[in-house]
């Protein structure tokens, strides 16, 4: 139970921030074709934009020019039923 992450007495002891070392408010301002592709989304609707196109450009974005896109998986999922048995023994 969570009695065992508290301690009977409080400490006092005040709280001391780690300052970030790197600069929050710098932006990435390179310009390639998937910063371009992403721009024609329409995001202010939700499932307004194509998905194989988004992941392409998210794949890309952070993985790289290098590494090919995967391309959408399907699957069906179902559970077969035992064949009946047709012996009447």
């Amino acid at each position: 139970p969570m009695w065992r992450c508290f301690q009977a007495t409080a400490q006092p002891s005040t709280f001391k921030a780690i300052l970030p070392r790197i600069n929050l408010m710098d932006k990435n301002t390179a310009r390639n074709e998937w910063q371009r592709r992403s721009e024609l989304f329409d995001l202010a609707k939700e499932d307004a934009v194509p998905d194989l196109e988004f992941n392409r450009v998210l794949w890309h974005g952070l993985k790289g020019d290098d590494i090919p896109f995967p391309g959408p998986r399907r699957a069906a999922f179902f559970k077969p039923k035992p064949k009946a048995d047709k012996d009447d023994d």
